[in-house]
């Protein structure tokens, strides 16, 4: 990569960030379309929020990836949140206009971009979702304009129990919320046709680690990892011997990546570029 004084910087956000493939991916696109654009990873922890948005406008970045945990608290340091990310209250891109910050989410349509790329129909089925935060609640939005029903399972049920009187305040659907249990997930899976895992559980370093046993796996279940890193988690391993159809989470990180490209440099995002890039290098890390 070569910098020059007139070189555009983009970037990611979060706490950790050592496990971001975004640069990988948006700098395999910058390069093919032959930008003069630069994406870096900042790890950024939760009391450092504000500084780094603020030096974002002092340095003239682009714009920026919002990743865990800062997606809900970052839309206190925006200039103007889009109508849906405003509804979600989670925000994964920032766009610096002219030292105005403009927030949007483009999760969601990532989400179902992926599972409609690996030929699975959204539309009258029935969704169980784990997790709460930002990705949750993008994904959770999206999905619910086309399921039939949603039940959401989270550690801390409140937080579940927030998402889902939003989406029932701008959405006719059958919503129920669980506390992440063994017990109500052997319940609800039995009633489940795509099973989301927006979770970090399972993500490098804990890549022994599941937020489903096996056995409660039903047999022709969707399993949907949003975790890339690594690209078969232990979840997905697991749900592929009990013969569920699996999706890994590359295909959402390209395709939510895919705006936000187009957002910052005005062009189309080179998405097969952008998907072997990311597929390589986690072929480096992990092996085939």
């Amino acid at each position: 990569m070569t910098l020059h004084l007139s070189t555009k910087l983009c970037g990611v956000i979060g706490d950790p960030i050592e496990h971001s493939l975004s640069p990988v991916m948006h700098n395999a696109a910058f390069r093919e379309l032959g930008l003069d654009y630069a994406y870096f990873a900042f790890h950024v922890p939760k009391e450092s929020l504000k500084p780094a948005i603020l030096g974002v406008v002092g340095l003239g970045i682009v714009g920026l990836n919002v990743t865990i945990p800062h997606k809900l608290q970052v839309l206190r340091y925006l200039d103007h949140v889009d109508e849906e990310a405003s509804r979600l209250g989670a925000v994964n891109t920032v766009i610096n206009r002219d030292g105005r910050l403009y927030g949007c989410n483009t999760d969601g349509i990532g989400a179902l971009r992926a599972l409609e790329q690996n030929g699975v129909t959204v539309k009258g089925k029935r969704s169980t979702l784990m997790g709460a935060g930002g990705a949750s609640r993008a994904i959770a939005f999206k999905l619910s304009e086309h399921v039939r029903s949603m039940t959401i399972l989270n550690r801390t049920k409140s937080r579940a129990a927030s998402l889902a009187r939003s989406l029932r305040r701008y959405r006719n659907i059958e919503v129920k919320v669980k506390e992440l249990t063994e017990e109500n997930l052997s319940e609800t899976l039995r009633e489940t046709d795509i099973l989301i895992n927006a979770t970090p559980i399972g993500m490098w370093p804990n890549v022994d680690v599941t937020p489903v046993r096996k056995e409660l796996l039903p047999s022709g279940l969707t399993v949907f990892d949003i975790v890339y890193n690594p690209i078969q988690t232990r979840l997905l391993h697991d749900a592929s011997k009990r013969g569920c159809r699996v999706i890994d989470g590359v295909d959402m990180l390209v395709h939510q990546g895919a705006p936000a490209f187009k957002l910052w440099t005005g062009r189309e995002a080179p998405i097969e570029v952008m998907r072997k890039a990311v597929l390589r290098a986690l072929k480096r890390k992990f092996g085939s």
